[in-house]
C-alpha cells in the first residue's frame, strides 16, 4: 500500500473522530459562532502560530543536520544509560514487563492509539479552544506545543538514543511494524530512529491532558477522554517498543515545563524579555569596546 493511501486513511479516520468529538463535546452553536468570528480569532493567535510554524519548519528542514550533529559532533549515545536506568527503576525492565502482556487485541488497540488516537488528541484542542469566547487557552496551547518541539529538538541534537526495539531486538519486540508494516513509511516520514529522549509522544499528549485539566470547567467531558487517550499513548510507546520508561518520565517533565511556559508567558512577552536581556548585556559590555 502506497504512502499516499496510508496518509489518506489517516486523514479520513482522524477527521471523522474530530467532527464527532466537536459536535458532541463542543456543540454546533459554539462552532458556528467561532467560524463567523474566525478573523479576529486568527489575528489574536497569529504570532503564536508563526512561532510554532517556525519551530516545526526548523525541525523538519534540519533533520540531516541534527543527525550529523548527533553522530559526529556531540556523539553522546545515552541508550545504554537509559537501559540501565530503566532496570534500576523496575528490575526486569518496564518495557519488557509491559510487552509480556501482549495479545493481538492489545497490539491492535495500541497501534490505533499510537497513530490515530495521538493525531486526534493533538488536533482536537485546537478546535475546542478556537470555539471559546476568549483565545487565551488557544494561545497557551500553541505556545506549549512550540516549547515542546523547541526543547525536544535541542535534546535530540545533544543526545543520541535508540528505542528498545532498536537497542535489543531479542529482548524487546518491535510490535508495530510486525503487526502493521505499512506504518513504517508513515512514521519514518515524520520521525527519526534517534528521536527518543525525551518522548515527544508523551510530552505532547501529557501537555494536552494538563491543559484539559486547566479548562475542565469549560469542557468537563474532554478531561476524561483526554486522560484516557494520553495515558494510552504513553503506554503504547513502551508496549510497541518505541520508547524507554526513562523517555516517558522525561517527556512528562517536558510537558509540565511547556505548560508552565505556555500558561505564564506569551510569544510577545518572551520576545521582549529576550530583547531586554540582550540589550542589557550589550550596554554592560559597551565600555569594554
Amino acid at each position: 500500500m502506497s504512502f499516499a493511501v496510508v496518509l489518506l486513511e489517516l486523514a479520513l479516520v482522524v477527521t471523522t473522530m474530530l467532527v464527532t468529538a466537536a459536535l458532541v463535546l463542543v456543540g454546533p452553536r459554539p462552532l458556528v459562532a467561532a467560524l463567523r468570528d474566525f478573523r479576529w480569532r486568527l489575528e489574536f493567535c497569529l504570532l503564536p502560530l508563526l512561532a510554532l510554524g517556525v519551530v516545526l519548519l526548523i525541525r523538519w528542514s534540519t533533520v540531516d543536520i541534527v543527525t550529523r550533529l548527533e553522530r559526529r559532533v556531540f556523539s553522546q549515545n545515552i541508550t545504554p544509560l537509559l537501559f540501565e536506568i530503566d532496570r534500576v527503576i523496575l528490575p526486569g525492565d518496564p518495557v519488557a514487563i509491559i510487552q509480556s502482556y501482549q495479545s493481538p487485541e492489545l497490539t491492535s488497540f495500541f497501534i490505533f492509539i499510537y497513530i490515530y488516537g495521538y493525531a486526534f488528541l493533538l488536533l482536537f484542542p485546537f478546535l475546542a479552544y478556537f470555539a471559546l469566547e476568549e483565545m487565551d487557552q488557544l494561545e497557551t496551547l500553541i505556545l506549549s506545543f512550540t516549547a515542546n518541539y523547541g526543547i525536544g529538538l535541542l535534546f535530540y541534537m545533544l543526545f543520541l538514543a535508540y528505542g528498545p526495539r532498536n537497542f535489543d531486538p531479542v529482548l524487546f519486540e518491535g510490535l508495530m511494524y510486525e503487526a502493521f508494516p505499512r506504518s513504517r513509511e508513515l512514521t519514518n516520514s515524520v520521525n527519526q530512529s534517534t528521536n527518543v529522549f525525551p518522548s515527544l509522544h508523551t510530552s505532547l499528549s501529557m501537555t494536552v491532558l494538563f491543559l484539559a485539566w486547566l479548562t475542565r470547567t469549560k469542557y468537563p467531558l474532554w478531561l476524561g477522554l483526554s486522560a484516557f487517550l494520553a495515558i494510552s499513548v504513553v503506554v503504547s510507546t513502551m508496549y510497541l517498543g518505541i520508547h524507554w520508561f526513562s523517555d516517558v518520565i522525561a517527556g512528562t517533565l517536558l510537558a509540565l515545563l511547556s505548560v508552565y511556559i505556555g500558561h505564564n508567558y506569551t510569544v510577545s512577552g518572551l520576545y521582549e524579555a529576550a530583547r531586554g536581556y540582550l540589550t542589557a548585556q550589550y550596554e554592560q559590555g559597551w565600555p569594554d569596546r
